[in-house]
């Protein structure tokens, strides 16, 4: 192979060219992204970076000698619009039209947003660095701020607005925060962190309407009728991977690029790592999407090494974490809860929001969370690492 690009130079993309290099590519490189930054840190925009705390530059992922070294071409602000089925090359929305022997897919994903909405003005959401310093802009003039979502994203902007003295409000349509992901005891754990710190939750209702007054934002109306008022609305309610430019591609497209379970897509030649990537997952027995920054990091080693050797010599082996810093507290997360699976507080107490929970499913921890117990959660993580071992 003596030609690869990687579409989408943000973590997943990034960290896969430097695993090209790294595992002895030594052809042409081309990085295509759609924003103009250099890559850059993601986790922190909707906390230190919102709270003013860092600027842009700090969150840089490598020193100007770090993208030398890869010695790239890198095409940046100008997207990839499509893949062609015949000869495989990439056109971007400029026209132009980058043919290599490989590619590795990392477009990543774009925030849901609530239909109806475009061109009102002070209705946010968070994902790039320019949202992220819109957003920022906007609430330093900002009084009342509702927050449409109750995820780790929107749990940590209602902490950051909080934080700057804002009145916040976050709504969810779910009965509880994560109930799906985290169990509900666990997810009763994460909501009454709003209340410990002065945020009004409503939860169980959605959203009926956007209340706006020339052209500007100015509430919420809720499906109970209720009408929150709001000078900022942030929308926090998932997002969909970038995989619309893949139509024509002749790749089977589901809830992401599909792929096996080294990341590799129905053809050789092509990898897709990240949000966008649906990686079978045999352990599981079905296929998934990560969307975290662990994954971003990880999947690219295997699923590079399969792209040079031509087949699936690997598959990932990285266990799903993530973490959240919303109010003070350190939440992290490691595992998969499996239908079945039982919580149970092994350490510390839920009261004092410092703990460590179990997962556990016929006799084997499959999960752990801990709020403020990082190094509990270490020892945790590794156990989850090692199929088979039966929880402490």
């Amino acid at each position: 192979m003596r030609s690869i690009a990687v579409i989408g130079a943000s973590l997943a993309g990034y960290s896969a060219a430097q695993q090209l290099r790294a595992q002895g590519f030594g052809g042409r490189l081309v990085l295509v992204g759609d924003e103009v930054h250099p890559p850059y840190d993601r986790p922190p925009l909707s906390k230190d970076f919102l709270l003013g705390k860092v600027d842009a530059d700090a969150l840089a992922l490598g020193e100007k000698s770090d993208l030398d070294d890869l010695e790239a071409q890198w095409l940046v602000g100008d997207p990839a619009v499509r893949l062609s089925r015949t000869d495989g090359a990439v056109e971007l929305l400029s026209g132009e039209r980058v043919g290599v022997d490989g590619v590795v897919i990392a477009t990543g994903a774009t925030p849901r947003r609530l239909p109806g909405t475009e061109g009102i003005a002070g209705i946010h959401t968070l994902r790039t660095l320019d949202d992220a310093a819109r957003l920022r802009e906007q609430l330093t003039s900002a009084s009342r701020v509702v927050v449409i979502g109750a995820g780790f994203i929107g749990a940590e902007v209602a902490s950051s607005c909080s934080y700057l003295g804002a009145d916040v409000t976050v709504v969810e349509a779910a009965e509880l925060p994560l109930v799906h992901a985290l169990g509900r005891s666990m997810a009763a754990a994460c909501a009454e962190l709003h209340g410990d710190h002065g945020v009004r939750t409503r939860f169980g209702v959605g959203v009926a309407g956007i209340l706006s007054a020339a052209g500007q934002v100015t509430g919420v109306r809720l499906a109970s009728g209720e009408e929150l008022p709001a000078d900022v609305v942030v929308v926090g309610i998932g997002v969909r991977p970038n995989t619309g430019w893949l139509a024509d591609s002749g790749l089977t497209i589901e809830d992401g690029v599909r792929c096996d379970a080294g990341g590799i897509t129905d053809l050789p030649n092509i990898a897709a790592v990240g949000d966008v990537a649906q990686v079978h997952r045999p352990h599981l027995g079905y296929a998934t999407r990560t969307e975290h920054w662990a994954a971003a990091t990880a999947q690219p080693r295997a699923a590079v090494r399969n792209l040079l050797a031509g087949t699936t010599v690997e598959h990932h082996d990285d266990t799903p974490y993530f973490w959240s810093d919303q109010y003070g507290s350190r939440i992290q997360f490691a595992g998969s809860v499996t239908p079945g699976a039982q919580a149970r507080v092994v350490e510390g107490d839920v009261e004092d929001r410092s703990f460590l929970t179990h997962y556990e499913h016929e006799g084997r921890l499959v999960a752990v969370l801990a709020f403020n117990q990082p190094k509990a959660f270490g020892r945790a993580r590794r156990q989850i690492a090692k199929p088979g071992l039966v929880a402490a």
